[in-house]
């Protein structure tokens, strides 16, 4: 098991400072970045948190998952490797008309 955890289910007021907080209470945190819009600045009602060890974050999964906070309830598990983008940009019409064969 990894060390990194994805947490969902953030009341959209939690910082990183707060997040870093109560996960500090099952083992020493490496970071923690709740996740925001782009656009708005507006929390996304997720975050990642990274442990110092696979122990402290299968303590901080056990503790966590299913606790309430802020009237939400906690989804605390094991983070996922980010899936490989294709970053074509080009939405896959190609060329500059479009994509439409004009001949």
């Amino acid at each position: 098991m990894g060390s990194k955890l994805y947490v969902g289910g953030l009341p959209y007021s939690v910082t990183e400072g707060r997040l870093q907080e109560i996960f500090s209470a099952h083992g020493t945190v490496e970071s923690a970045n709740v996740i925001s819009d782009k656009f708005t600045g507006q929390s996304r009602g997720f975050g990642f948190v990274e442990m110092s060890s696979s122990s402290e974050a299968q303590k901080a999964i056990e503790s966590l998952n299913g606790t309430q906070l802020d009237g939400r309830t906690l989804t605390v598990n094991e983070a996922k490797p980010m899936a490989k983008r294709d970053n074509s940009g080009g939405g896959g019409r190609g060329g500059r008309d479009g994509g439409r064969n004009r001949w």
